[in-house]
């Protein structure tokens, strides 16, 4: 038992899945910079700055998620050759036109979702509330930003579901 009140075999569950989303995110934030420095084009600007912005968030994610396996008492996965063997996402390349960049970062998102999913479920059977609650609050944000990414890859002429409208 510790100053959480959650017995720490019940927690090494949710550490490790919560080290397997720090190894994600690390991966992640690397392409996004990858992407950041050599993105080319008529949507240079635009995605310039989206990839500077979502990486920003992703470093800031990194640093929390680490101090959250801190603060449940583990030592956070911290080297680049743990990432690379532990993450589900993969490095990608440099020479991607800018709409296959988007889409190799909605792949990373769907990613990343799934295993947010598995770091709720493995806190929720220690109740750890704490790690459930930043990792509610992220689903949320990463959700809408790929709503967004994904707008972007539509052609003008797609349409929303509009099932829900018709009756």
């Amino acid at each position: 038992m510790n100053y959480l009140n959650i017995k720490d075999e019940k927690l090494l569950p949710t550490v490790v899945e919560l080290n397997t989303l720090l190894a994600d995110y690390q991966i992640y934030y690397q392409n996004l910079r990858n992407f950041h420095w050599n993105i080319l084009g008529e949507n240079f600007f635009e995605l310039h700055e989206k990839f500077e912005e979502l990486y920003t968030d992703a470093r800031i994610k990194i640093d929390e998620i680490a101090e959250r396996i801190l603060t449940l008492r583990y030592h956070p996965m911290s080297n680049l050759k743990d990432f690379l063997k532990t993450a589900s996402i993969e490095e990608a390349s440099s020479k991607l036109t800018d709409k296959e960049m988007v889409k190799t970062i909605l792949n990373n998102h769907a990613t990343l979702l799934v295993q947010m999913t598995k770091v709720i479920d493995k806190a929720q059977a220690s109740n750890d509330e704490g790690t459930i609650d930043l990792i509610g609050a992220y689903i949320r944000e990463l959700e809408k930003s790929s709503w967004m990414l994904d707008a972007f890859t539509k052609e003008t002429e797609s349409q929303l579901n509009e099932t829900v409208l018709e009756r």
